[in-house]
């Protein structure tokens, strides 16, 4: 239940065309979604739900309490946290059954210590520089130490830099992966590079890999200009609350930044930069009965203003992205990209899941 009017439409089953398009590109690999982050600002409980009804068992996210939040709905899948764990939470990823990114000499004499079975996947730094380890033979000897422990190795794992570009990083990174696979004493289950863009525009560079990590294009973005086959997942949506008249000379909003130049009618929304539609969004439009019109004035934490026509009434819907306005342009005029557009939504801002979208 939620009471003001403003919400993010999450579109099922454009979610799932959109696996399933992926899929079918990178077959016989297995998909990992990679739902941190709330999914991207999407709702990571019900993403999964989502796509276990559709057959997956396997999911990553960044942080251990994002996979402790998905543990305590589903017992039954495995989940990877890609991003840092510190030595005092083997236990909780024992207690959960999480598996988690092991990538430094640190934490690996940890785990090296540890009493009972862990599982994990390595990370090999191939140059990102972010996580991961920095030469084959810190994997190589590591990977026999563990040989002789309780501990469980899933996978290895790198993560692209320049997914979206082939260039010489790039090529760079998939030779020092391979290389890598040539030289281990041993193949764990799983070996996975790709990303989205990756996956979709070079997966046949990765015949030495069996798994693939959907982010992005999950959700139906790409920071691609070929977007064909996916669909945006998500619309950020509110309705018009109020109209009022501005006279000329007239202003609206915090420090009486836009002033009316004639006789104007001004629509407010019940949605701020405290929802995610930051203040940077000033320079923009909205979608109202499939037009486009301008906001006005500076954003307040919970309201916006649009400049509005006389068609336009109280209890109008308003769509801020993802109709005639898409992600894509939001991220531009913000100088951004699409991910961090639908990553800002913020928690209060209700997500409401729908069917039927897509045909």
């Amino acid at each position: 239940m939620f009471y003001r009017p403003t919400w993010a439409e999450i579109d099922v089953d454009a979610l799932i065309q959109n696996y399933r398009y992926v899929k079918n590109k990178v077959h016989p690999k297995t998909i990992i979604p990679v739902i941190k982050a709330n999914a991207y600002g999407h709702g990571a409980i019900e993403v999964m739900k989502a796509l276990v009804h559709e057959g997956v068992r396997f999911f990553a996210v960044s942080l251990l309490e994002e996979a402790i939040e998905l543990r305590k709905e589903n017992q039954e899948i495995e989940i990877l946290i890609l991003g840092p764990v510190l030595p005092s939470q083997l236990a909780l990823c024992e207690m959960h059954h999480i598996q988690f990114t092991l990538y430094d000499q640190e934490l690996a004499d940890e785990v090296l210590r540890y009493p009972r079975t862990l599982s994990f996947h390595l990370k090999y730094d191939t140059g990102m520089h972010r996580y991961g380890f920095t030469s084959e033979q810190e994997v190589i000897k590591l990977m026999d130490a563990m040989m002789n422990t309780p501990h469980q190795l899933i996978g290895i794992f790198s993560h692209f830099a320049t997914a979206n570009e082939q260039n010489d990083l790039f090529f760079q990174q998939i030779a020092k992966m391979k290389s890598l696979m040539e030289h281990l004493p041993y193949l764990p289950p799983m070996i996975h590079l790709s990303n989205s863009s990756s996956s979709l525009r070079y997966e046949d560079h990765f015949d030495f890999t069996s798994h693939v990590r959907l982010g992005i294009s999950l959700y139906g973005l790409s920071l691609d200009e070929d977007k064909t086959g996916l669909h945006p997942v998500m619309k950020l949506k509110s309705k018009v609350v109020q109209v009022k008249s501005l006279h000329p000379g007239e202003t609206v909003g915090y420090g009486a930044t836009y002033q009316a130049k004639e006789v104007e009618r001004i629509a407010i929304l019940p949605i701020g930069y405290a929802d995610g539609w930051i203040r940077r969004n000033k320079t923009g439009m909205v979608e109202i009965r499939g037009q486009r019109y301008k906001i006005v004035g500076i954003i307040c934490m919970d309201a916006c203003f649009i400049k509005v026509d006389d068609s336009i009434e109280v209890g109008d819907e308003v769509t801020l992205f993802g109709g005639l306005i898409s992600t894509d342009e939001v991220a531009r005029r913000l100088s951004t990209i699409n991910y961090e557009v639908t990553c800002l939504v913020g928690a209060r801002v209700p997500r409401c899941y729908t069917k039927g979208g897509i045909s």
